[in-house]
C-alpha cells in the first residue's frame, strides 16, 4: 500500500499553473485556488477541473450550470493565496464578469465554461466543461513546484 504523504510529495514534484475556479452562489461570486485543471478536448472544447468533495466549491459547482476558470499571472500570487484560504484579503476581490459569470481581472486567460457532467472520483468530483467564452493576455504564469509558488524567470 502506498503511503498517502509519500503520494502527495510524489505529485507535488509535478509542476502546475495555478487556476482560480469562479462561480455565482446565489448572487454572492465565489472563489477557489484550483491546481487540478486540464484541457481536456479541442473537439468539443472540453476542460475538466478537479475538487475535494468537502470543498464549498464543490458544492457550488453541483448547483450552477457555468463557471468561470482564470488561469493566474506570476503578479497574482496574493490572489491564489486568498482564495486558498492561505492568508486573508486586504480588501474586497474585484470580478470582472463575462456572459454574467465572474472572473478574475488581469488573468492570463479568463474561461466561462458551461457544465456538461460531473464524474465522482474517490475524495474529488471531476468537473468537465465546455468553454463558451474565453479571453487572454500576454504574461507569465504562476506555477506551483514542491509546495511553492514558482516563477518561469
Amino acid at each position: 500500500m502506498i503511503d498517502t504523504q509519500l503520494f502527495r510529495q510524489a505529485m507535488g514534484r509535478f509542476a502546475t499553473g495555478i487556476t482560480v475556479v469562479t462561480a455565482k452562489d446565489e448572487a454572492e461570486p465565489r472563489g477557489m485556488t484550483v491546481n487540478a485543471f486540464m484541457s481536456l478536448s479541442l473537439d468539443p472544447i472540453l476542460i475538466a477541473i478537479s475538487i475535494g468533495n468537502k470543498a464549498r466549491m464543490c458544492e457550488t459547482l453541483a448547483k450552477v450550470d457555468r463557471f468561470g476558470v482564470s488561469i493566474l499571472s506570476e503578479a497574482q500570487q496574493q490572489l491564489s493565496m486568498v482564495f486558498a484560504k492561505q492568508m486573508q484579503a486586504e480588501q474586497s476581490v474585484d470580478f470582472d464578469y463575462i456572459q454574467q459569470t465572474p472572473v478574475l481581472p488581469e488573468a492570463l486567460v479568463q474561461l466561462v465554461c458551461e457544465k456538461e457532467s460531473v464524474v465522482e472520483a474517490g475524495d474529488h468530483t471531476i468537473f468537465i466543461a465546455k468553454v463558451i467564452d474565453l479571453e487572454t493576455q500576454a504574461g507569465d504564469p504562476l506555477i506551483y513546484f514542491g509546495g511553492e509558488y514558482r516563477r518561469l524567470n
